[in-house]
Formats: structure tokens, sequence, C-alpha cells
């Protein structure tokens, strides 16, 4: 009976992925129509994302099948929401970082930051903290988190490390934060999603035994490592997939928004937040493991100062290895900058910008978007050099000369780009295009109308609530894939601006700090050793409700004017909304 058990049990995607389309078959049966066709396909692909039978990016090309035989969507139609504008950005954008990442840049930054700040306990945390929320505001969270736990765990080594020790006098290289670039070979560590990520190099030789003071210092350092790269990345649009997400919703399910979200728009309403949340954050792993002894925590005395100077000795050597900045790095650099200042000066909303006086519509709207711009800028990064081009022979070709090669190659980003979160959103774009052509986003809001006596404050935080709960043990795309058509919806509805509830949720979604599976970056920090998943359960459990509390704070205070959400929108009108006036001033959203 127990191999029988056991069989079913390594057999489960299998048998899930061909009972569950039946399981559900009775609700298009019985109910015959689009609406019920429409929950049929967006029930039976939730399942599959919380459940993983099949890779996400897989149960994302389900709307390709179902809406056209449904009778929803042409197929034509369909296809088009999988590579929007915004797929367009997120490609961009994530070009733009791997050549910050293919030429180093990041440990160049991240070595200077922490040069800086220095390795006294509280500081330290602080330092990786702002190094690694700062990166992955315009990298990859998960390459963020690789790049920056093996430089933690070696200064960490060098704290604990006997002053006379041979490494602490001469700073010789650690080979712990050694960071190589990806391989074949390189370990992985197997996230629950099925995707692969960096794991945990090899140590080069035995750790010495820690006492229970050192743990847990060591704890905090993994965990700050993990939840910076979390936090900062709400900062920016391209900062994690969720807020690309919603763009593209927002874009879809309302075509008139006047490209509300954009760079701009969102950074003065998310950076805030994420700065309130990083030092709260701080705060609150410093006196989890560190203790209330601020003191000892911000100067751990003489005796430590051996110490102390052997672990600023091992980022200083290297600091030291990567040499002065080539000519790559300086020209990645200044794109970089180009990109960003095009970014925020494109159509900032409280002047006109570039966009609005060069590449206006008919109504002075900017024709071009934020994903034109970085894929401007990532053509760019194909064609120059990484080199300052010279007469330079070919060594298999005597005699003739060879052309350095570009910042950039398509073999790189091949490599590294994420082909499967494209396919991702699209799938969330598709299936947000299909609620509203089917009626089922109108019939949702209508059921949901007596949320209407509900206070507006009140609803914002328990939805937040709700979606970081819900994004623990599911992918954060797939959460604000499903919530967010719905939550529009219910907003139209109760006449209330719809960004009012997506906004919070999105950030919300970006709230996975209880378990190693929730995110790429928890269990990065998890296969380093050191961690129970109580010590995380813990940690992170606060910090959510802090999380929570802070975009409640933020979406009732600084986002009013940087969305204009007093009134309810002229963008967000439709039949179902006609008794909700654009002059009407909802007095549940005074800030």
């Amino acid at each position: 009976m127990a191999t029988c058990w056991q069989g079913l049990w390594a057999y489960r995607s299998y048998l899930t992925v061909f009972f569950l389309p039946i399981f559900l078959l009775p609700l298009p049966i019985v109910i015959r129509t689009k609406e019920a066709y429409c929950a049929y396909a967006i029930i039976l692909m939730a399942l599959l994302w919380c459940t993983e039978a099949l890779p996400l990016a897989v149960t994302a090309l389900f709307p390709i099948i179902l809406f056209p035989m449904m009778g929803i969507m042409d197929a034509s139609e369909v296809c088009t929401e999988y590579f929007t504008d915004t797929n367009i950005l997120f490609v961009g954008g994530l070009m733009v970082a791997i050549a910050v990442e293919h030429w180093n840049l990041h440990k160049r930054i991240a070595l200077h930051v922490l040069l800086i700040i220095g390795v006294r306990p509280a500081l330290l945390i602080l330092g990786f903290m702002l190094v690694t929320a700062f990166l992955s505001m315009w990298i990859s969270n998960t390459a963020t988190t690789a790049m920056m736990v093996p430089i933690a765990h070696a200064v960490l080594e060098q704290l604990y490390k006997v002053p006379m020790d041979k490494d602490a006098k001469g700073g010789s290289d650690n080979p712990a934060l050694e960071l190589q670039e990806p391989t074949s070979q390189k370990e992985v560590t197997k996230l629950g999603n099925g995707q692969a990520h960096p794991g945990p190099p090899a140590p080069s030789e035995p750790r010495a035994p820690q006492n229970q003071e050192q743990l847990r210092f060591n704890q905090g350092m993994s965990l700050c490592v993990c939840y910076s790269a979390s936090i900062g990345g709400i900062a920016t649009l391209t900062g994690t997939t969720p807020n690309l997400v919603l763009q593209g919703q927002v874009n879809s399910l309302f075509p008139k928004n006047a490209n509300t979200v954009n760079f701009a728009s969102w950074f003065g309403f998310a950076f805030p937040a994420m700065v309130i949340l990083l030092l709260l954050a701080w705060l609150w792993l410093q006196i989890l493991f560190l203790g209330f002894n601020f003191r000892k925590n911000f100067a751990i005395g003489g005796k430590a100062q051996e110490q102390e100077r052997a672990a600023v000795q091992i980022i200083q050597t290297q600091h030291r290895l990567l040499g002065p900045m080539s000519f790559a790095e300086k020209a990645v650099t200044v794109l970089f900058i180009i990109l960003v200042l095009l970014w925020f000066t494109r159509e900032p909303g409280f002047f006109p910008g570039w966009g609005n006086l060069a590449f206006s519509d008919a109504d002075g709207n900017s024709m071009v978007s934020d994903g034109t711009v970085a894929i401007f800028i990532s053509i760019i990064m194909f064609i120059l050099p990484s080199k300052i081009p010279g007469l330079t022979q070919d060594p298999e070709k005597p005699g003739r000369l060879k052309a350095p090669p570009a910042l950039l190659n398509w073999k790189t980003v091949n490599e590294k780009m994420p082909w499967n979160i494209v396919l991702l959103l699209g799938g969330g774009f598709a299936l947000a295009k299909g609620s509203e052509r089917s009626g089922l986003s109108e019939w949702l809001g209508d059921k949901l109308t007596p949320l209407q006596n509900v206070p507006s404050p009140a609803i914002a935080f328990i939805l937040s609530l709700l979606v970081a709960a819900f994004t623990e043990c599911t992918s954060n795309v797939a959460t604000t894939t499903l919530f967010l058509p719905i939550l529009a919806s219910m907003a139209q509805a109760i006449c209330l601006h719809p960004l009012y509830i997506m906004l919070p949720c999105t950030l919300a979604a970006s709230l996975a700090f209880m378990l190693p599976v929730a995110t790429p970056p928890n269990a990065i920090v998890f296969s380093f050793g050191g961690l129970k998943v109580s010590d995380m359960a813990r940690a992170g459990f606060l910090l959510n409700i802090l999380g929570v509390l802070v975009i409640t704070l933020a979406i009732n205070s600084w986002s009013f004017p940087v969305f204009n959400l007093y009134t309810f929108p002229s963008w967000a009108l439709s039949n179902s909304t006609a008794n909700c006036t654009v002059s009407q001033a909802n007095t549940t959203l005074s800030p």
C-alpha cells in the first residue's frame, strides 16, 4: 500500500495536469456563458500556477488555446498580448542590467560602498542592505543576492578569525569572496518553480566553530541581503516583475489612461516607501539578531579592532583586484545614467518632458514609451565597442585587424535573459483582456459592490495583507496576474480609483519574507546554510506586517498627488460605472 501511494506521489504532476481540467469541466458545461468559460480558464491556470504541476511559463500559454476555442477572443488578438510594450520594457531593461552585470560594474559599486560604510556590526548590516537594495532596483534581485551573499560571508569569516591569522595580517584573497561567471558546471539551487538559480560555492576550507552571538550575526547578515533585494526591487518600474504586470494590466484594461503608470510616477510613489521599509527592516534585524545594545552594535570594542581591519582589508583586496575602471565599465556607466535620465524626463507629468515636446501625438501625449528608451540604449550597447578601437592585429590571422567586441553580445543576452518571464507576463495580460472581453470582470465587479460601505483605507489594508500572505506560497508574478484584474473590476464597481487598490496590492506581492521557497533570493540565502525555516519565518512575519503598514501609509498620503487619486478618473469609466462621475470626489479618499 505504501509503495502504491509513493508511486502516485511520484506522478502527482501528471495526475494534476490530467484530472484538474476534467474536475473543473462542470463549470463551463452547466453554465454556458462566456463569463463561465473565462472563469474556467482562470481557475484552471490559477491552480496550475499554485501547484506548479507545469512550468509557470507553460501554464501562461493556455489562453492561446482556450480563449479562441471558447469564443472569447480571436487567436491573433490573444497572441498580441504576449509581446506588449510592457514586455518590451522588461526585455530592454534586462539587457541593460545584463551589461552592468557582464562587466562587473555591480561588484565595483558594492565593494566601494562597503569600504565607505565600514564593518561595525550595525553599519555592516546597513551597508549590505543599502548596496543590495540599490543594485536590485536596476538588476535582477536573484543576481544581486547571488553576488552579495558570498561577499557577506567572506567578510564575516574575517571578523571571526583569530587576529594573528595569516589572512588577517596579510589580507590575502578569500576564495569565498571570488564571484565566478555562471558556467554550465556551476552549482545551482533548484526552486519549487523549476527555475535554476546560482547556489553557494563550495567552501575552500573548514569553517571555525562559531559561538551563539556569531551565529546570530551570521543569520542576520544572510537575511538582510535577501530581504533588501526584495525591498529594493519595488522602487523602480523595472526592479521586479509585478511592477511591470501592473503597468501592463492598467494599459490593457484602461487603454485611455494616458500612460499614468510610467517610470517617473512609479519612482515618485514607490521609492519613499522602499526607503522607509528598508530602514525599518534594518532596525528589526538589528534588534532581532544583535540585541538592544546599540552601543555595542555600532562599536564592538578595542579587542575586535584586529578583526575589523582584516575584514576591511579583504574588501580592499577584492576592490584592488578589479583594477581601474575599464573603458567598457565607463561606457556602460554613462549609458546607464543616460537611460535613467531619459526615463525620468520622458513624460514626468509635472512639466512637459522630451517625449511630449519632440514626439507627441495630436493630444500632446508622448508617442515613445519607456520601452522605446530601454531598447534604444540596448541597441547602442550592441554597437559600441568594449575597448577603444585601435590597430590591433588578430593573433589567429596575422596581417588582419581585429575589432574589439561590443559592450553586449547576443550570446550573453540569450544565456542570462529569463525568457520564461516574458511568456508569464504575456499570459497575465491575455487573462486580463479575456476577463474584460468575456464580461467576467464586470460580473465580478457587480458582486463586490457591497464593499462600497467599507472605508477605502480598510479595503486597501485588508487586500494588501491577503496578497502578502498569498505570495508566500505562490509566484509573485502569478499572484499579481490573478488579483489585479479582479481588483480593477471591484474598484470600478464601487467608484474607487482603480490605482488606489492595484498599487498597494502590487507592492504587497513583493513582501515574500517568510519562506525559503517564496522568492529566489530567500532560496539562495537559505542554501548557504546557517538558517532554519523558523528563523526566516520569525524575522519575515513582522517584516510582512511592517511592509503592509508602510504601503498603507504610502497609498493614503503621497500617492494622491503622484497619481491624482482624489477623483474617479475618466479613463476608468465604463457601462458599469455610469453612476460614477469624474468630478465626484470620493470622501473616503482624502489623504
